[in-house]
């Protein structure tokens, strides 16, 4: 799974808005549809369901990261999207932390093992304390992506 593969610019928010767990899910969410990425009928079933998760067991895992995903039969592929707050949400996660990377995915039904190999790969990303560190540090939605796919940015650097 290659998470570059499942952003692009307009996927990414640099500095969110919220601060709130809840609310920044929704802000989460409400981007989705503004870019074209989800449609707009389908906001109020996928907030429903990622609702449902989050009363499970909040997806903040700690390190200031928080993964909230659930799962759609009306989705054909994998969509997804990045929130980075610099001033930190409080998600209620598992080491008290505020969050400051929010990786929200949502999965087609069809595709169950699709979840466990991209919950994987964010959360190895995420692991990585340097990465976070630059991913914190990145002033613009390129230079998020160079960061999460450093092959992309080697061709990129080299075609100038």
């Amino acid at each position: 799974m290659k998470l570059a593969n499942l952003l692009s610019t307009d996927q990414i928010i640099l500095d969110m808005k919220e601060s709130e767990h809840w609310s920044a899910i929704v802000e989460l969410v409400d981007q989705l549809i503004v870019c074209g990425k989800l449609p707009k009928e389908m906001r109020a079933e996928i907030l429903e369901a990622l609702k449902l998760r989050e009363e499970q067991v909040s997806t903040g895992v700690g390190s200031g990261v928080a993964i909230p995903h659930t799962f759609s039969d009306d989705l054909e592929h994998v969509i997804a999207i990045l929130g980075r707050s610099r001033a930190g949400i409080d998600f209620e996660s598992l080491d008290g932390a505020p969050v400051h990377f929010v990786f929200l995915f949502i999965v087609p039904r069809k595709n169950y093992h699709m979840h466990l190999s991209t919950l994987a790969a964010i959360a190895k990303m995420f692991t990585n304390q340097q990465i976070r560190q630059r991913l914190g540090e990145a002033e613009t939605h390129d230079d998020i992506l160079a960061i999460i796919d450093p092959k992309q940015n080697r061709v990129s650097a080299a075609a100038q």
